[in-house]
């Protein structure tokens, strides 16, 4: 079982950054693929990035390609997005997730609390 809690949202103005954080619980921690969620109001859940258990490969969604970077530091059972260049249209609850086996853009094992990401126009 793996527990994930995140943190760092807020609200930031368009063009501005954010960097979420997700600490995992676990001795297995570094097996486990990562990635990131959000959904925003009314609309369905939607992958944003990902990242396989060494870091060495990384996933995203188009709609955040060249703004967001997603990391991990196993030595500290945490995962990372840094968001740049915010839009409002990024404005979401992001959920962070951890796969048991590969990463996946439609689904996922686990799944953390959310934290809410308002860009501000």
């Amino acid at each position: 079982q793996v527990q994930l809690v995140e943190s760092g949202g807020g609200l930031v103005q368009a063009g501005g950054s954010l960097r979420l954080s997700c600490a995992a619980s676990g001795r297995t921690f570094g097996s486990y693929p990562m990635g990131w969620f959000r959904q925003a109001p009314g609309k369905e859940r939607e992958f944003v990035a990902a990242i396989n258990w060494s870091g060495g490969r990384t996933y995203y969604a188009d709609s955040v390609k060249g703004r967001f970077t997603i990391s991990r530091d196993n030595a500290k059972n945490t995962v990372y997005l840094q968001m740049n260049s915010l839009k409002p249209e990024d404005t979401a609850v992001y959920s962070c997730t951890a796969y048991r086996v590969r990463v996946s853009t439609t689904r996922a094992d686990y799944w953390g609390q959310g934290t809410q990401v308002t860009v501000s126009s």
